[in-house]
């Protein structure tokens, strides 16, 4: 009976909470002096422990396996261009969902993906052993975005993961400074809204249990307008943006649902113009 309860306090705790405002949001964060790097440990050790699943189409991350086809078509929808992208860096890259198949792409000619978890690079590596046509066009590099040394590429892309990081706004700096003019930066995320809280806390931890138990914090959720709001003050290196809101069908996956991106899951694109 108690545990039947818990799905029930947990909802009243957070109905109760204060919501988050733009005074506090991350646009104002900033990283303390003591601090070198957005990574959060607690983050690491919950997604390293999910590691051995990581390719298991069944398991934990099965709504990333799904997500997947939906990145290529907003990379797609982002990089309208006669010449495809032909070098990514994928950060906080998990097990290689999407850092295979992008290295697969025909039009790719170098893929390199990053991650901070040892544990989860190991099964990365592991996994596109299988494969030797990834051999000489994936790279995998246990790092942060903070410490890396690596060339301007066409498309970095940052799927699932800022929502998981420490001072998000100085996160996105550094993702920046891999972009090359006229390249694009593509992500994925949350929006902080009651709805997103119900669907991704409430049913799909607490209730279905389709995500593993404390992978989402709601308060480290981003809306859509902060992230755009983000990216248009600084005019000087940024240009168009785009936004795709999808949301999870039970059945059939993830689907585009125009308007979603204010409540729920989106994908948001930005180009470099300096």
């Amino acid at each position: 009976m108690r545990s039947s309860l818990r799905p029930a306090r947990r909802a009243a705790a957070v109905l109760l909470r204060p919501t988050r405002t733009l005074n506090n949001s991350f646009l104002q964060q900033s990283r303390p002096y003591s601090s070198s790097s957005s990574v959060n440990p607690t983050e690491i050790c919950h997604f390293s422990a999910l590691a051995s699943s990581w390719w298991e189409p069944h398991g934990p991350s099965r709504p990333l396996h799904l997500m997947n086809p939906l990145r290529h078509d907003f990379i797609r929808l982002c990089y309208n261009s006669p010449t495809p992208p032909s070098t990514f860096l994928d950060v906080g890259c998990g097990g290689g969902i999407f850092a295979e198949s992008a290295a697969r792409l025909p039009t790719t000619t170098k893929t390199t993906a990053i991650d901070p978890s040892t544990t989860i690079l190991s099964i990365a590596r592991q996994h596109a052993k299988k494969d030797p046509s990834l051999f000489n066009k994936l790279n995998y590099i246990n790092s942060s975005i903070e410490t890396l040394q690596h060339p301007k590429v066409d498309v970095v892309s940052c799927f699932e993961v800022v929502e998981h990081v420490d001072y998000p706004s100085e996160f996105l700096d550094k993702l920046g400074e891999f972009v090359r003019p006229g390249g694009w930066l593509v992500m994925s995320t949350i929006a902080r809204t009651w709805t997103s809280w119900f669907t991704t806390n409430l049913v799909a931890e607490d209730i279905l249990g389709m995500v593993p138990k404390g992978t989402h914090d709601w308060n480290k959720y981003i809306n859509e307008h902060e992230l755009r709001a983000y990216f248009e003050k600084r005019p000087e290196k940024w240009g168009e943006i785009k936004v795709m809101g999808v949301v999870f069908v039970p059945g059939c996956g993830w689907k585009e649902v125009k308007g979603s991106e204010k409540i729920g899951n989106y994908f948001l694109g930005v180009q470099r113009i300096a």
